[in-house]
Order: C-alpha cells, then sequence, then structure tokens
C-alpha cells in the first residue's frame, strides 16, 4: 500500500496491467517527464511488482511487465494485515466474471516469429482453460516447424495435445476479424499488420524459448518456463475477455 500510494506509481501499474511497454509508450501514456517515469519504475521493480527485459527486437529499448501473481499476493497479505477474512484470493479463472454470458465467442489470436512454440502454446493453453466462449489461433511471421519440446512440455505438464498444430503464416489471417491480437514476440511487434475491426494491439513480450543451447534438457526447461509465464498470463486474461464481451444489460447491472 506504501509502494502504491503515489499517485503516478498507482498509473503506471494501470498502464501495464493489460499488456507490456516501454519507457517512451508510458511516457506518452502518462504525459509525464522520462526522468520521473524511470524512477517509478525502479521503485516498483524494487518492490518486486515490475520486472524488466531487454527487447529481443532492439536491445536499448526495454520492456515492463506488472507481475500480476505477485501484485495479488501483496494484496491478499494487506488484506490480511487488517482482517483475517479478507486474506483469501480466488483463482483469477473462477470468477464470476468469467462465467458470464457473452455476446458471442471471442476470437483471440496470438503471434511470435516462427509459429513454432509460444503462440501455439499460448492458443493451446487458452482454448485449456475449457471456455467454451472462446476461439483461439496462432500465427508466425516467419513460420518454422513446431518443436518438439512443445510438445512434450505441454503434454508433460498439462495433458494437452500440440502435435496436430500446423505452422501459419500471420498474413493467411489479415483478413479474418479478431477481438484480440496478442503479439508475443518483439519483433513482430514492430510489423504487425493491419486486421478488420483494428483490435487494440495487446503486447506480452515473452523471450524466445527455442533460442538456448544445452540440448533437450535445458531446451525444455525455457519450454516449460515460458508455459508458466504463459499460462499465469492467461489465467489472468480470462476475466478481462468476459468482461468485455458482457451483453449490454449485465454490464449495466
Amino acid at each position: 500500500m506504501r509502494l502504491l500510494a503515489e499517485p503516478l506509481r498507482w498509473r503506471l501499474i494501470g498502464e501495464l496491467a493489460g499488456f507490456d511497454r516501454r519507457v517512451g509508450e508510458l511516457v506518452v501514456a502518462l504525459g509525464a517527464p522520462q526522468n520521473l517515469v524511470s524512477y517509478h519504475l525502479r521503485q516498483l521493480r524494487t518492490g518486486g511488482l515490475v520486472t524488466a527485459r531487454r527487447s529481443s527486437f532492439d536491445a536499448r529499448e526495454t520492456y515492463y511487465h506488472l507481475d500480476l501473481t505477485r501484485c495479488a499476493d501483496a494484496l491478499a497479505a494487506t488484506g490480511a494485515a487488517l482482517h483475517p477474512a479478507l486474506a483469501l484470493r480466488p483463482d483469477p479463472t473462477v470468477t464470476a466474471e468469467a462465467d458470464r454470458p457473452v455476446r458471442r465467442r471471442v476470437r483471440v489470436l496470438f503471434l511470435c516469429t516462427g509459429n513454432s512454440a509460444r503462440s501455439p502454446i499460448a492458443a493451446a493453453l487458452l482454448r485449456h482453460h475449457g471456455r467454451a466462449w472462446v476461439d483461439a489461433a496462432s500465427a508466425g511471421s516467419h513460420p518454422k516447424p513446431l518443436h518438439p519440446g512443445a510438445v512434450r512440455v505441454l503434454r508433460e505438464e498439462y495433458g494437452i495435445d500440440l502435435a496436430d498444430h500446423r505452422p501459419t503464416h500471420l498474413h493467411t489471417l489479415t483478413g479474418q476479424r479478431f477481438d484480440h491480437v496478442i503479439s508475443l514476440c518483439d519483433k513482430v511487434r514492430e510489423i504487425c499488420p493491419e486486421f478488420p475491426g483494428h483490435p487494440e494491439p495487446v503486447h506480452w513480450s515473452i523471450h524466445d524459448p527455442t533460442d538456448i543451447t544445452g540440448g533437450a534438457n535445458a531446451g525444455d526447461a525455457a519450454l516449460r518456463g515460458v508455459a508458466r509465464e504463459l499460462d499465469t498470463r492467461i489465467r489472468y486474461l480470462l476475466p478481462v475477455l468476459a468482461t468485455s464481451h458482457q451483453p449490454e444489460e449485465e454490464k449495466e447491472s
């Protein structure tokens, strides 16, 4: 509470709650000087609520990410300090918002470079969480064969069969309408085409788990880490999708 009581920090985490951003984007969004934004980002990083990663497109740039799980844990601990009953924190996928009816099926597209690991894992995990009103697809700017480690990790960790995935070029989908387009690769974000309906672009800066040396064990460890990160982000995404696509009468009530 002390960390977030500063108004600009509160606005910062609000900007980072939906997707990862660079400092320049935060400066524009908040209308604040860059040195002030950078100072408060350092405070949030020191407090463990925000993480940073160098862009794979331009290593001079840094993407900042809000750790929603850490925020939820910290808020739950704060509540517990006030009253034990306030320590309860449900799984974000088990909420009234996530189970309310939606106007129609929600279409989500995940993009990365090769469509060989990150984006097919993300689409499979979104489908896995079982919301009948969500359609998930994936594509890449330079499609490559599905990484065998991605198949192993999803089968062993989540019981998901990814073997029938076929690489898809993003340009084959540009005429289709999606409600949400989520880029997982810093390089793809820079070349992402416009889609019908102009869905707001969302960016999650996820490192490429296939760009690693050390053999299958090291590769699978990297893939497991990325799958866990994507699983966490997707669990927090579902209530947002449900809330934004509820019938108007549901929203008003």
